[in-house]
């Protein structure tokens, strides 16, 4: 008996050292094995359409493994160092903006005293400061920290090729761990997939279209830094309630203001309604109508996220408060029966 009752207090102890050890030792690369899970997700019904044709679960996972290489490595190589040029050019015409004046044009009464004036420019112009240098310092240490991205992409790359290969597996290795009856295991899976789905295709992937959208309206018009721009415009596509508008229609007012051409202007707000009704047709159809995911519940994971996993927390935020829900709902309609 004294055996049995140190079996069942030892085996407990010894799998949460394990797995806090396991956690320290992981900690460093978690962010790239989520990334890589997440991927695996996103690029999984490619990979499925590719393996009914090839017949070959390795081939199939290394041609869409080699298709990422391409989308993430060739844009990273070529295009960070543009990006750090443009964010020097950004950071370095923040310093000669001229906030006061337009603003005292629009809000004369508001800023009819010069001290007042003065105490907003000098606000305004060093939280633009603050913000392009953070900017400018990030994509420098894009460069500077090569090797160690380097190591972090590698891991990308190995989980999303395991992840997508042996998805049945990981899966049923999943439902065999989990302390659920049969019946409440198969919802939480479910609603665990098609949250995720949401989170992922009509908050992450629909931004980035929004983003690249207004982007392009960037590219034809000519507006100076445009590629920095419509990075801007993706991160802000990402987050809901906020969207593309704060980037574009910030452009247009410096626009206006600079007294640029009516058609360019016309264009980038052609662009910026395109990216909206992108925003208002298609992310229903891929949240509102699959789950009752609200929008609140992304934002507040998605700052929450950031706020305590880093760059990446944007996803990994709102799909911890969204299982949070799937399993208190679970609970909530399992209660009346177990009573």
């Amino acid at each position: 008996m004294e055996t049995d009752s140190y079996k069942k207090i030892a085996i407990p102890f010894i799998l949460l050292i394990l797995l806090i050890l396991s956690y320290f030792l992981l900690k460093p690369i978690l962010m790239a094995v989520f990334l890589g899970v997440i991927l695996a997700i996103i690029f999984l019904p490619l990979y499925k359409k590719l393996l009914k044709l090839i017949k070959f679960k390795d081939v199939s996972a290394f041609i869409v493994c080699i298709l990422l290489i391409i989308i993430i490595v060739v844009p990273l190589w070529f295009l960070t160092p543009v990006l750090v040029n443009q964010s020097i050019d950004i950071f370095m015409s923040s310093q000669n903006i001229d906030f006061v004046t337009p603003l005292k044009k629009i809000f004369p009464s508001l800023f009819a005293t010069e001290q007042f004036s003065n105490e907003i420019g000098s606000i305004l112009s060093s939280f633009t400061t603050k913000i392009t240098s953070s900017i400018m310092g990030g994509l420098s240490n894009l460069i500077l920290n090569f090797p160690i991205i380097s190591l972090q992409l590698l891991v990308v790359f190995f989980v999303f090729f395991y992840v997508m290969r042996d998805e049945e597996k990981i899966i049923e290795y999943l439902q065999s761990i989990l302390p659920f009856p049969k019946e409440i295991e198969q919802k939480l899976f479910k609603s665990s997939k098609e949250v995720t789905l949401s989170v992922l295709y009509g908050v992450i992937v629909l931004g980035i279209v929004q983003g690249l959208v207004v982007g392009v309206g960037f590219f034809l018009f000519s507006v100076p830094n445009a590629l920095f721009l419509t990075i801007a415009a993706i991160l802000a596509g990402i987050l809901p309630i906020i969207g593309t508008t704060l980037v574009w229609g910030i452009v247009v007012i410096f626009m206006v203001i600079n007294g640029s051409p009516l058609l360019p202007i016309l264009g980038i707000c052609f662009f910026g309604f395109l990216a909206y009704l992108i925003d208002h047709f298609f992310k229903p159809v891929f949240i509102s109508r699959r789950t009752k995911l609200h929008s609140v519940i992304v934002l507040l994971g998605m700052v929450g996220g950031i706020i305590v996993f880093g760059f990446f927390g944007f996803v990994i935020g709102p799909l911890i408060l969204s299982y949070l829900l799937i399993v208190l709902e679970i609970y909530k309609s399992k209660k009346p029966q177990e009573q």
